[in-house]
């Protein structure tokens, strides 16, 4: 399975690429455990950003995670950013390190839609085999009513699935730091443009 290309992927490469992985299992079996606690022998990353208050700013907010923002990077980006956030949608993550583009898949594992005093609005997603880790990310959208402030907030837990993600730990170390604050940048991108707020 090729996973690595010199050129972002064509849109047929993405679609035979995910009509191949809808069919496999997550590549670890602790699936759905980000809405709890992470299992034992994976590293955690954790990003958390206020994105501002209320009601305006958390439909915004909402709004910019239904269309895959937190992705939209330049260096990352997902397809099809028009996969509606439902349990068992499988997406491709594309990342662009060390000159060429990563190709991973996902699946998405739960969603949440909360309202009460911390309202949520979010979904996780886990690795299927086509993908240079393993494990579990989720990206949720908290709106404290107590105070107003509207949070933006992941939760990932992961470990190398590829040869050569296992002999550049330290790269990718980076690479999903970095991912944490670009993302969090471009939902605070997002919601201001979609919320008229500055």
């Amino acid at each position: 399975m090729r996973l690595l290309y010199l050129r972002k992927p064509s849109l047929e490469v993405l679609g035979k690429f995910l009509s191949e992985q809808s069919h496999l299992d997550f590549t670890y079996s602790a699936v759905g455990a980000t809405a709890a606690i992470a299992p034992v022998g994976f590293v955690v990353d954790r990003t958390r950003v206020e994105l501002g208050r209320g009601a305006k700013v958390f439909a915004a907010a909402k709004d910019a995670l239904r269309r895959w923002q937190q992705f939209r990077l330049g260096w990352v980006d997902v397809w099809s950013p028009t996969t509606s956030l439902e349990a068992g949608q499988v997406v491709a993550i594309m990342g662009r390190a060390l000159g060429v583009w990563w190709l991973n898949s996902c699946r998405v594992v739960f969603t949440v839609d909360d309202s009460g005093p911390i309202s949520r609005f979010g979904f996780a997603y886990g690795t299927l085999p086509g993908h240079v880790e393993c494990g579990e990310e989720r990206f949720l959208i908290e709106w404290d009513l107590s105070s107003d402030r509207v949070f933006y907030d992941i939760f990932a837990f992961s470990k190398p699935n590829h040869i050569l993600t296992r002999l550049g730990y330290p790269f990718a170390r980076q690479f999903q730091k970095h991912f944490g604050i670009d993302s969090a940048a471009a939902m605070v991108r997002a919601v201001h443009a979609g919320s008229g707020t500055t």
